[in-house]
């Protein structure tokens, strides 16, 4: 069985000419969605414009930064991870023979 090998925390900036490619498709889709009403339809060749427009390029810009989620107050302020509480996992109780329900016929 192989060994699992633990990432390094490195730093991997995206290509600048490919962030700033995506970055202008985005903003030339969303004038165009806000601006002209055609481009909120949808085409019979391509389906809904808008998701192609703004959609598409906004998840291409996040996945080129590694789908990170944007930092909260929690993160920036350097707290620490809610942790589990300690114990095991709580079991079932058995039902009691009298409180059982009558069968139906």
């Amino acid at each position: 069985m192989p060994k699992l090998v633990a990432r390094q925390n490195v730093a991997v900036t995206p290509d600048p000419q490919l962030r700033r490619s995506l970055r202008l498709a985005l903003l030339c889709g969303l004038a165009l969605v806000i601006l002209l009403p055609m481009a909120r339809g949808s085409s019979e060749w391509l389906g809904w414009l808008p998701m192609w427009l703004v959609g598409m390029p906004a998840i291409a810009l996040w996945s080129l930064h590694r789908f990170r989620l944007p930092l909260g107050k929690a993160a920036t302020a350097g707290l620490a991870p809610r942790r589990r509480r300690p114990g095991t996992q709580a079991r079932r109780r058995a039902i009691p023979s009298s409180q059982r329900l009558s069968r139906a016929a």
